[in-house]
């Protein structure tokens, strides 16, 4: 985990696997010195918006990009997607959704509420760490999102 002012990569994640397979890929590829994890929706909230437990953290300095799983406990990825993209200040985070839904209804209403993109988690070990470390190169180093 990593100071909280500096966060560029924002991991929403419940299960323990996914995030240890996630951050290992990120090192892989020099992405994880920047990444904090929460493990459901109200932390994800908290930190986004500078409340609860990150009341002391600068909203000035938003993550790069949000990796969200819908399936969260507290409150859902669908919830917090909708939150994100319905506030003027940070509907122009990039989200995206990391799922091992592969229901139709769920992509639709992901990018009903505004998600950037929508992937569904590989089930095998190394697709799963190709498909995270690209989207990290892609979200990190070659997307050029507006500056503010």
């Amino acid at each position: 985990m990593v100071e909280e002012e500096f966060v560029e990569i924002l991991l929403v994640e419940d299960n323990p696997n996914d995030v240890e397979l996630t951050l290992r890929a990120f090192k892989k590829h020099n992405l994880s010195n920047k990444v904090h994890v929460v493990n459901d929706g109200e932390a994800a909230l908290d930190f986004i918006f500078c409340t609860g437990a990150y009341r002391n953290r600068d909203f000035q300095k938003p993550p790069k990009i949000i990796l969200l799983d819908l399936k969260l406990p507290k409150i859902g990825g669908k919830e917090v997607l909708q939150r994100i993209k319905s506030d003027e200040r940070t509907k122009i985070i990039p989200v995206v959704v990391m799922t091992s839904s592969q229901e139709e209804k769920d992509v639709f209403e992901s990018y009903r509420l505004g998600v950037n993109s929508f992937v569904i988690k590989p089930v095998n070990f190394e697709k799963f760490v190709n498909t995270v470390a690209e989207l990290g190169l892609y979200w990190m180093v070659i997307n050029n999102p507006p500056k503010g």
